[in-house]
């Protein structure tokens, strides 16, 4: 991520009760004939959160205004934890080395970029995973899993990358588990707060859009 992303998360009890997830951009256009054709404008999907439902109290409304005005609304970019889907596995498994499948050493190769597939139909997507949790992320080689002091993985981008001494051999499957967050932004430049609403129950508005590289 360029110098406008912050490492830093978004209060977590806040984004534990949010509501949001994936979408995607189709085009479709309706022949004469009554036929559709239909065309993916995107080729990754992006996800679009609401954090305002984790708002409960005074103090954590003011937490978020405090977090919004650090990041200048819309400036900076920041982690946020989806909990739904922030694991390499279900969310409710702790991950393991071969929960996902990185790629096939070729006996030179040291850095692999991490990923997450979904489906295992004939056309299963391909996720990039470039937030990982610091410290959550184990490998394997060959379902074998690696010692953590013979790779280093960078929690900014993603990429693991071997030690000298522990390069994959030539076919051999490179696979990764891991916590991940997901890089949003604020996607207003306002939070528009009425205070009366709010204590007689309404819940303020927190968008967030994720940022696709």
């Amino acid at each position: 991520m360029p110098d406008d992303f912050h490492e830093v998360s978004f209060p977590l009890d806040v984004a534990l009760r949010g509501s949001g997830g994936p979408t995607r951009l189709t085009e479709i256009v309706t022949l004469a004939s009554g036929r559709e054709h239909r065309n993916s404008r995107w080729a990754d999907s992006r996800r679009r959160y609401d954090a305002g439902f984790g708002i409960r109290s005074l103090d954590t409304l003011h937490a978020v205004l405090s977090f919004f005005e650090e990041r200048r609304g819309r400036l900076y970019g920041f982690r946020y934890r989806d909990r739904v889907d922030f694991r390499s596995g279900p969310p409710g498994r702790v991950p393991a080395p071969t929960d996902q499948r990185l790629g096939v050493g070729d006996g030179a190769s040291r850095a692999f970029a991490l990923v997450k597939t979904y489906g295992t139909g004939p056309t299963p997507y391909r996720r990039a995973i470039a937030k990982p949790v610091a410290g959550s992320v184990r490998v394997a080689v060959a379902g074998v899993e690696t010692p953590a002091q013979r790779f280093a993985c960078d929690p900014a981008t993603g990429q693991v990358v071997f030690a000298a001494g522990a390069v994959p051999p030539a076919g051999a499957v490179v696979t990764a588990g891991f916590a991940f967050d997901v890089p949003v932004r604020f996607d207003a430049d306002d939070l528009v707060i009425n205070l009366e609403a709010f204590t007689a129950g309404e819940i303020p508005k927190v968008p967030l859009v994720e940022i696709v590289p």
